[in-house]
């Protein structure tokens, strides 16, 4: 049996876990990153529509990085994204990767990070999309949401993260 690669470790972290099972961090991004997309398919503008829950939480200033990349994801992605609906219990395949990457990111793993984007978007796209992830996580860190220890309850209660 082979050792999983960088982007299978990031997402059995959090794959068809309990959205409860995650941390605040974890189910705010969850939250967002659904939002984010339900809104663009409805042809609704995404920050407009998530600028409410991002202030009541004091992270506003996170929402414009979060938007480009969340926008440039859907844009340059291999293959579309797929995201639950809002109230999917579960996490899905294609968000246990993003929040994998929020993690990545958030803990200052770029090389880490921008392997897997290299993995899931369009050659080229791997640097704009780690720059607004960057950007955003740092907000986000600055209204107290430290996304380094994002992981779900169970794993950080066991110290099975990886």
């Amino acid at each position: 049996m082979t050792a999983p690669r960088p982007q299978e470790k990031i997402m059995y972290a959090f794959v068809d876990r309990p959205v409860e099972s995650l941390c605040d961090g974890g189910r705010f991004l969850l939250w967002a990153m659904r939002g984010w997309t339900l809104t663009a398919a409805r042809g609704r503008c995404p920050p407009q529509a998530l600028h409410r829950g991002f202030a009541g939480l004091g992270a506003v200033s996170a929402l414009p990085d979060f938007h480009v990349a969340l926008a440039l994801l859907a844009s340059d992605a291999r293959t579309p994204l797929v995201l639950k609906s809002m109230a999917c219990p579960r996490v899905g395949e294609d968000e246990a990767v993003l929040l994998g990457l929020w993690r990545a990111v958030g803990g200052g793993d770029a090389a880490g990070a921008r392997a897997t984007l290299a993995l899931v978007v369009a050659d080229g796209a791997a640097g704009p999309i780690l720059a607004a992830l960057t950007a955003a996580a740092a907000h986000l860190d600055v209204a107290g949401y430290d996304l380094s220890g994002l992981a779900p309850l169970s794993s950080r209660l066991s110290g099975n993260t990886l």
